[in-house]
This record gives structure tokens, C-alpha cells and sequence, in this order.
């Protein structure tokens, strides 16, 4: 349930925010300057994905600071108890300055959206989550290989930069569930949410976009299924 009180830090959490961080490469493909880094912290090392502020590309859509929305993603899957989103935390000191630091997810990248749904019954109730989750986070950019597989069978979701705009952005490659009910117990934590906002996303979010977050889960409740496409641009691109 969303409370308004953080729970301990994880190790995992103590180590992106306070291990050495030592930059590995550039990460192929993405639009904004991403890294693959390694953090050792306390005789250990794991490796992340860092995002800099100063590697983001202006967009005339959306305000800048997207690596905050990346941190943001993360509190809200935790506030809702989903686990949707790897470990994320905000570095002010790191390679380039502020970025958003995440747990590397060492997946089956050969699995995404589309294989997950067609070869994999058994992520669907995973897949519902993730939908229902970037309804309320109002997720322009979902694309079917921000759906990973881990090794033990977890279904995480990666590169939540464009969400959570004040305006209707929606664009996602899960619309196979559309018209179906949203499971009772992920409406009951939005209900929660609603009426509990968690305080994690202060200083992460605008008030206004705080606010809408509310609105979405308290939208999504009062509905109960998830909804059908109802923009000319449903879709992002490209879609994998």
C-alpha cells in the first residue's frame, strides 16, 4: 500500500547511490546519451545504466530533466508495491554530473512485448500491471523492447523518460488487453494511491504533474478496464 514513509535502503539502492562509478560505454541506439556503467560499493560491483542531464536532446513536447522522470517511474512502482521498474536513484555527483543511475537488468533481450505475449501466457498478468502502470504514469514511450525478461522469470520495464506530462501522451505497444477488466487487487493499490500520494515524487515532478498522477490512478479506478486507443497516434515509433 502507498505510504508516505520510505522503507530502509536496499543494498542495492546504497550502492547506486553512493559506489564509485566507472563508465564502461555508450549504450547503442538511444536517442539521449545513455552509458553502461559498473559501481563498486563495499567490496562489490554491479553494473547500471546511467543517464545524464547533460546527454539529453531538448524535445518541444516535454520539459527538461527527463532523467528525474526515469527516478520518478521507479518511486511510483515502489509506492504502488508493483516492482514494475529496476532500482533508480538520482547521482548529482557522476561522470557528467546529475543523471539518473538504474540497476542493469540482465535479461533475455532476444524477449520483448510482442514475443512475451505471443510465446509467454505466463507474463500476461505482468504485461496487465505494466499497462495499468503507464496509464497512471502516462507513458509516451512504450515500445516493446522496454519489456525485458530477466533470468528468473521477472518482468522489469526500462526508459521512462517520456512520462508523466500533465497533458495526454499516452503511446504504448499494450493495447492487446484493451476492453478487458484491470485486475481487482491493481485497482485497489491506485485506489490507495490516490488517496495517499506518495512523497517520493516531490522534487521530482511538478506539483501539476503530481497532481495528474492522482487524477490517472482515480481515473483508471473509476473505469476499471483498460481502455481503447483514442488518439490518431497511439503507437510509438519504432514500436520495438
Amino acid at each position: 500500500m502507498p505510504t508516505n514513509e520510505r522503507p530502509p535502503a536496499t543494498r542495492t539502492l546504497k550502492a547506486l547511490l553512493e559506489g564509485e562509478i566507472e563508465l564502461q560505454g555508450r549504450m547503442p541506439w538511444s536517442s539521449n546519451s545513455t552509458f553502461l556503467v559498473t559501481v563498486a560499493f563495499d567490496g562489490e560491483v554491479m553494473q547500471a545504466i546511467y543517464k545524464p542531464h547533460r546527454g539529453e536532446r531538448p524535445l518541444w513536447d516535454f520539459p527538461d530533466g527527463l532523467y528525474r522522470r526515469e527516478v520518478a517511474a521507479y518511486e511510483l512502482s515502489e509506492a504502488l508495491g508493483w516492482r514494475l521498474v529496476p532500482e533508480t536513484v538520482l547521482r548529482e555527483e557522476a561522470p557528467f554530473d546529475a543523471g539518473s543511475l538504474q540497476r542493469f537488468v540482465d535479461a533475455d533481450f532476444e524477449q520483448h512485448y510482442f514475443t512475451l505475449l505471443e510465446g509467454h501466457p505466463e507474463t500476461h498478468d505482468a504485461l496487465r500491471a505494466m499497462a495499468t502502470f503507464d496509464l497512471v504514469a502516462n507513458n509516451a514511450d512504450r515500445k516493446s523492447g522496454h519489456c525485458l525478461l530477466a533470468g528468473d522469470g521477472h518482468i522489469w520495464g526500462i526508459d521512462h523518460g517520456l512520462c508523466f506530462h500533465a497533458e495526454p501522451k499516452l503511446r504504448t505497444v499494450i493495447w492487446d488487453f484493451a476492453g478487458e477488466p484491470i485486475p481487482d487487487h491493481l485497482l485497489a493499490d491506485l485506489d490507495a494511491l490516490a488517496s495517499d500520494p506518495p512523497a517520493t515524487l516531490v522534487g521530482l515532478l511538478t506539483e501539476a504533474e503530481r497532481t495528474m498522477v492522482v487524477r490517472r490512478a482515480a481515473a483508471v479506478v473509476k473505469l476499471g478496464r483498460f481502455p481503447h486507443p483514442t488518439s490518431d497516434r497511439p503507437y510509438p515509433w519504432p514500436m520495438v
